[in-house]
């Protein structure tokens, strides 16, 4: 019994190491590039780089919100205009230490919100609810 076992888990720790490995840092260099700062500290770099802030207010148990990340958010096309054009935020309205006094500012009822504003947080665009990839790319050409 015993040499069962020590065979069984020499036959684990080889598959562990033998499995393809970067998979998921592969699938995780994919998409928009969330920036994990405060809020001040995107206004600061919005102005420093002449760039417009891309928000995406959610909260954990929000199911559309769930879906974009899963599918709009990791979007070739969605990730190279936004990562190009925005300085982008993912604020948990609930749970970050923002998300408050987001959803304040910014009259946050439902979610999720995309909202876009400006190097000193005035809002240029906002809307509420899912979207595809394609409506995502459309509402960020609107923006003027």
């Amino acid at each position: 019994m015993k040499k069962i076992i020590g065979v069984a888990l020499i036959a684990l720790v080889a598959m562990a190491f033998t499995l393809p490995k970067g998979e998921t840092k592969k699938q995780d260099a994919v998409g928009i590039k969330f920036k994990g700062i405060s809020l001040e500290k995107a206004k600061k770099m919005a102005l420093d780089n002449d760039q417009l802030i891309f928000i995406d207010a959610y909260t954990s148990w929000c199911g559309p919100c769930k879906k974009m990340s899963a599918t709009t958010f990791k979007d070739e096309a969605v990730a190279e205009l936004f990562n190009e054009q925005f300085i982008n935020l993912k604020i948990d309205c609930e749970k970050d230490v923002d998300g408050p006094e987001i959803s304040r500012l910014y009259s946050i009822r439902a979610y999720p919100t995309l909202l876009v504003i400006n190097s000193e947080g005035k809002l240029i665009k906002q809307h509420v609810g899912f979207m595809t990839a394609d409506q995502l790319i459309a509402f960020a050409n609107s923006i003027e």
